[in-house]
């Protein structure tokens, strides 16, 4: 059966991936292969005898051609007592049914099949059904027939290759009166060995990542932006058999329920984002292609957040493409064959897309197993999130920041959906033609936030972008708020928008609230059943983001002071404070901090970091 993306002539790579990887070496103890997007069933008809399989796909067409490849070898019928092959190829029977009233000429206009070939269609599908239902044939064997209906139609449809329109003239091949035949390239010869367990699943992968049992997790999604419920319509009627009401010049069939967000841009990287990380499998197999809508680097910066980095790699496989008028005869096409071995949830770190200086991305392995101990967190001087984002076990999270800008920028990747904020972003991108170092592009968008944009809804959104492509990405404004950093030399890129869409879903699957203020606006939301994270301007490399003159109150002395006389009432209170800081540099010594630590008798747990020794401090 023709099929869009069919992975046939790709399962000798696939299986030696496997093979490198030592997937099947144990045949014994089966390993559970989820083959997510099965399409047509190539790779899991491929290894039916060395895995259990879980097979899905929202198309209940491809999983019922799939499963019936697999099951083929293990149809006898023998309940039915002949072979129904021959029946229906030695018997010329027809009805007036949903395919001759609705996808051939005579009654609907539409040229899909010729009046012959829907009368038969509808007969084979009547036939299939009776037998099922009378309980003539088993259920593997009710997959078998009609997988083999799917082939034989395919052969004699008159379209382009896919189902979303007919064409105007009749192709050779679909006047040929239809055969009824098996799928090509699949085993009928009883198999004592293919005795795996089967589940087909149809659902949209998204919804039901979480609750599949797996070992492998194989995907092969759609590429481009050709919608598969579109495309094969026809023949999800035709197994469905649930004659809908249709619309439009093609007879197209409802598709609500169905997702499509797969062959969409910007919706496919969030999803993807979120079954590599909420899936349960331990291996992940990735097809893809140089053609899609996810750039290659994107997918290897989501495999490695949530994989072990050395395990993830990246075949190129030289491929022919799929061509139609639009494609037309581009060259070197690569089909993409990803892996990566899931690490544990535990072991997943999540970093702030906003390059906020201080930010404790690199050490947050160093902080994580002392963030314990209490059922409500708050980041007191919260900057970019970095330790609150990886925090887990809390029941309510509180970010507190100074700081309007970052803490705005925050919660907007909270509260917006990414798909429509990454396609937002990538449209303000291209509309004032930012790239690295170009400063007359860079001004213009800077004035036009300052000026027209500062007060709209998409304010956060146009600062974000333009503080992407300034100077060191600074958050910099001067003392009426306008933002005034020069132009920088980064900007927008894969490794920007991977944060983006892995932040924004951790961000919203957490219970957290954002204050601006001062460190002593929320004691009111703190009690003895709060740890309360510091993490201040560490006065000993104080940066110039804190410096004071960029819009933002900076930090001395007198902040520091404040700030420990703050958490001095706290531990009187019960709860647990966590400090991070430096308390020797260059050989100047923070003698507040230390201080401090001698008088609450603190713990202090230390680590380099670029060359200077950052220090936990817990005190309860």
């Amino acid at each position: 059966m023709r099929y869009l993306g069919c992975k046939a002539t790709l399962v000798e790579y696939i299986q030696k991936l496997f093979e490198r990887q030592q997937l099947l070496e144990n045949r014994h103890n089966r390993l559970v292969l989820f083959d997510a997007f099965c399409g047509t069933g190539a790779i899991a008809n491929h290894f039916k005898n060395r895995f259990n399989l879980v097979v899905n796909d929202n198309l209940h067409c491809a999983t019922t051609f799939a499963c019936g490849r697999i099951f083929a070898s293990r149809c006898t019928f023998e309940t039915l007592g002949f072979n129904p092959f021959d029946y229906f190829n030695e018997n010329d029977n027809q009805i007036i049914g949903f395919f001759s009233k609705n996808y051939s000429p005579q009654l609907s206009g539409r040229m899909y099949f010729t009046d012959w070939n829907a009368g038969r269609i509808d007969y084979f599908r009547q036939q299939i059904q009776k037998w099922y239902d009378g309980k003539q044939i088993t259920y593997e064997e009710y997959c078998y027939l009609l997988s083999s209906l799917l082939e034989s139609v395919s052969h004699v449809a008159n379209v382009a290759g896919v189902y979303g329109a007919f064409l105007k003239t009749w192709d050779a091949r679909a006047v040929k009166n239809i055969i009824f035949m098996p799928p090509a390239d699949t085993d009928t010869e009883p198999d004592p060995h293919n005795i795996n367990h089967v589940q087909i699943v149809n659902c949209n992968i998204e919804d039901i990542i979480e609750d599949v049992a797996c070992d492998i997790l194989y995907l092969d999604p759609p590429y481009t932006k050709n919608s598969y419920s579109v495309q094969y319509h026809i023949l999800e009627t035709l197994i469905l058999n649930d004659n809908p009401t249709l619309k439009g010049i093609t007879g197209a069939r409802p598709y609500s329920g169905i997702s499509n967000d797969w062959s969409k841009p910007n919706k496919v990287a969030v999803l993807f984002d979120k079954v590599i990380a909420k899936t349960q499998a331990s291996h992940i197999i990735f097809s893809y292609s140089s053609d899609g809508l996810m750039s290659k680097d994107y997918i290897m910066y989501a495999l490695k957040r949530y994989c072990y980095e050395e395990s993830v790699i990246c075949d190129e496989i030289d491929y022919k493409r799929y061509k139609n008028f639009k494609t037309g005869e581009k060259q070197g096409h690569k089909e993409y064959l990803f892996y990566g071995c899931k690490k544990p949830l535990a072991d997943v770190n999540y970093y702030c897309p906003l390059n906020y200086m201080g930010g404790k991305s690199q050490i947050i392995d160093f902080i994580k197993p002392h963030l314990i101990g209490k059922p409500k967190f708050v980041d007191l001087l919260g900057g970019g999130f970095n330790v609150g984002i990886n925090v887990a076990g809390f029941k309510q999270i509180i970010y507190n920041d100074i700081n309007f800008a970052v803490a705005s920028i925050l919660q907007m990747f909270k509260t917006e959906n990414t798909a429509t904020l990454l396609t937002f972003i990538e449209t303000i991108i291209k509309k004032y033609n930012l790239v690295k170092c170009n400063k007359e592009s860079y001004i213009k968008i800077r004035d036009d936030y300052n000026k027209k944009y500062r007060n709209t809804s998409k304010a956060y959104c146009y600062l974000y972008v333009v503080i992407l492509y300034g100077f060191q990405q600074q958050l910099r404004f001067n003392s009426n708020y306008e933002f005034n950093n020069p132009v920088g030399e980064s900007g927008y890129s894969d490794s920007i928008k991977e944060k983006i869409v892995s932040f924004s879903r951790r961000l919203k699957e957490l219970d957290v609230s954002f204050h601006i203020g001062d460190f002593c606006d929320i004691d009111d939301y703190i009690d003895e059943n709060t740890l309360v994270y510091a993490d201040p301007p560490y006065l000993l490399t104080l940066g110039s983001y804190n410096d004071g003159k960029r819009g933002f109150k900076g930090w001395n002395n007198e902040e520091e002071k404040r700030l420990l006389i703050y958490l001095d009432g706290l531990v009187k209170r019960g709860c647990k404070v966590i400090i991070s800081n430096v308390l020797e540099y260059k050989g100047s010594r923070n003698s507040l901090l230390l201080q401090w630590i001698e008088e609450h008798q603190a713990e202090s747990f230390q680590t380099t970091f670029r060359g200077r020794r950052e220090t936990l401090i817990i005190a309860q």
